[in-house]
């Protein structure tokens, strides 16, 4: 069995939903068809459509596996225009994932802008707070931000950010900026159980403090919130409060005492092998954020 028309002629049975629309778009009989998608069942062993009198439908089984298909015959169809000399076209459908926060603010306005640059393509994100393995969870691009392990996957520097200390202009005001780290013990603090917060409050010059936190909040949303009402000071990435510096309803404090700023990378796997849709989104994105202030 030719495998590659196999996954063409089911792919196209998935598509009309019709064995016999099938056959004619492809120039073959409706025997052939269903000869093929038969012999194809039971090469893998799962029945890959449901089929009635009135309609063919794929089964759990075959929608993951058309996923697969398309993924395999876009990947061909790249590699002989790459072959015959041509820039091919992004297609098919691209996976990215970033931190929760970060990819919701930052991100998200890229992948918009991806999609309509290239109205072909579908993408799906992933923004979590957790690590995420880019490949066994089938990521095709990744937004990290912190030092990156020996991975051998291609990780381009798009900037860095900051650990930053912030409080309202009203709680300011009212209790006075701290002038040390050590002043903290004598603040309202506000206090995220993100991913990378810690009681200990690092800072430059081997510096530390044990933060004896007022609240305690679950999400950096949370604590940013808090903090803006001007009930308390808080730690966060600066890009978490972008906005909120715009507006003045947040300030920074101890900046002249923050450790290095974290770095930023976008990260996937192929190298000068990745395929057009992954290069095109990765050359959209570290250009984006490279611009961006907040990074730089």
């Amino acid at each position: 069995m030719d495998r590659w028309l196999a996954m063409r002629i089911f792919v196209k049975v998935a598509e009309t939903e019709s064995f016999a629309k099938t056959a004619r778009h492809m120039h073959m009989s409706a025997p052939s068809v269903t000869r093929t998608i038969a012999a194809l069942e039971e090469l893998i062993g799962a029945r890959l459509f449901v089929r009635t009198t009135r309609s063919v439908k794929t089964t759990e089984a075959g929608s993951r596996y058309l996923d697969d298909c398309r993924r395999i015959l876009s990947d061909i169809a790249e590699a002989e225009s790459a072959a015959a000399g041509h820039y091919a076209e992004p297609s098919g459908a691209l996976t990215i994932t970033a931190s929760a926060m970060f990819g919701q603010m930052y991100v998200l306005p890229i992948v918009t802008e991806y999609l309509d640059t290239y109205p072909s393509m579908r993408a799906r994100t992933f923004f979590l707070d957790r690590p995420v393995n880019i490949v066994d969870e089938g990521m095709d691009v990744a937004i990290r931000i912190g030092h990156l392990p020996d991975s051998g996957f291609t990780a381009i520097p798009v900037g860095s950010v900051r650990r930053v200390i912030c409080g309202s202009p009203e709680y300011l005001d009212s209790r006075g900026a701290p002038a040390t780290p050590g002043d903290l013990k004598n603040h309202r603090i506000v206090a995220s159980n993100s991913a990378w917060s810690s009681p200990e409050w690092r800072f430059a010059e081997g510096q530390r403090v044990v933060i004896d936190a007022a609240l305690q909040c679950n999400t950096n949303e949370a604590a940013i919130e808090t903090a803006k009402a001007g009930r308390g000071l808080t730690r966060v990435l600066l890009y978490q409060i972008g906005p909120a510096l715009l507006e003045g309803t947040l300030q920074i404090v101890l900046s002249e005492f923050e450790e290095p700023p974290l770095p930023i990378h976008v990260l996937y796997p192929e190298g000068r092998q990745a395929p057009a849709k992954v290069r095109a989104f990765v050359d959209l994105a570290v250009s984006r954020l490279r611009e961006n202030p907040l990074f730089n």
